[in-house]
């Protein structure tokens, strides 16, 4: 198989900025393809200030930056990404959109490209199946933030090759990350207790048992989590934990996965999260966590 140099990442959200930083860092070259201008823009400039702060803190090598900057390429031309050795999709959870995606990709990119999904409920083998390469294709999911998380989730579909499996978990270790493998089953390892993990903590507020700032600092300080369950919840969006949702309810009919109300309300009043500036925390700044 082709030696893996250039990474394409499709979406350029919270997540795709994200992994294109560790691509970006572990010296792939990069690009980050968004319909939206606007959001592959406003992704390098998020990139720029979280490497900044990086560097303020003694864990990136100042000379290092602009490396990793000239490695980040951003595009609106889907065309862009037709010399990319592998191609990680994250993008919203719809099995619909990640089909159209991929069936665009596969007529863009050469026969050796891998392609793989962030998904984190969505079958992998069902997307596969609409891409045009089932065989090349694999499950990697990353954690949020992506940027400072190591975990990622690999999942062969039925119809992944060993090649291709293998080929990706090198270039996931090569990336400096910590792979682990799952099987193509619901939610995985982590989406399987966060989603209902969420929920619960999100009926805490409809039952006004506490507010989010108290239930995220009895959370860390009681159970020594980095982050508390609604600062984690901002960072995912209200939009994208309805899906997850929606994804885990539907195919698990697990009580707990089913989508609170308040979070239908948050949404319609766009509080989504830190991307609106308001969620269950309010924010003044777009910075990616940890800048």
């Amino acid at each position: 198989m082709s030696e893996i140099k250039t990474i394409g990442i499709a979406g350029a959200g919270t997540m795709g900025a994200g992994i294109a930083i560790v691509c970006a860092r572990a010296g792939f070259r990069t690009k980050v393809f968004d319909l939206n201008p606007e959001s592959v823009a406003r992704a390098r400039q998020q990139t720029e200030g979280f490497l900044r702060k990086s560097v303020e803190r003694g864990k990136l090598a100042a000379e290092k930056l602009p490396e990793i900057m000239n490695a980040w390429q951003g595009t609106s031309d889907l065309n862009d990404m037709a010399d990319c050795d592998l191609v990680i999709e994250a993008i919203f959870e719809s099995l619909p959109a990640k089909h159209d995606l991929f069936s665009k990709l596969n007529a863009v990119c050469p026969e050796h490209t891998i392609f793989a999904s962030n998904t984190s409920t969505i079958s992998i083998t069902e997307i596969a199946g609409g891409s045009g390469r089932p065989d090349r294709f694999v499950g990697m999911h990353f954690c949020l933030p992506a940027q400072l998380m190591k975990l990622v989730e690999m999942s062969p579909g039925l119809t992944t090759s060993d090649a291709t499996f293998a080929q990706a978990w090198a270039v996931c270790e090569a990336m400096g990350q910590k792979p682990v493998k799952t099987q193509d089953t619901p939610s995985f390892i982590l989406n399987y207790f966060l989603i209902p993990y969420h929920n619960d903590a999100i009926r805490l507020i409809e039952q006004g048992v506490a507010d989010p700032a108290d239930i995220d600092l009895a959370i860390k300080t009681g159970m020594g989590y980095s982050m508390g369950p609604f600062e984690l919840l901002d960072l995912v969006g209200m939009d994208t934990q309805k899906l997850l949702c929606e994804a885990m309810h539907g195919v698990t009919n697990e009580p707990r996965a089913a989508c609170p109300p308040l979070v239908k309300k948050m949404i319609a009043a766009g509080w989504l999260g830190k991307k609106t500036g308001k969620g269950f925390h309010s924010y003044a700044d777009n910075k990616m966590y940890g800048a």
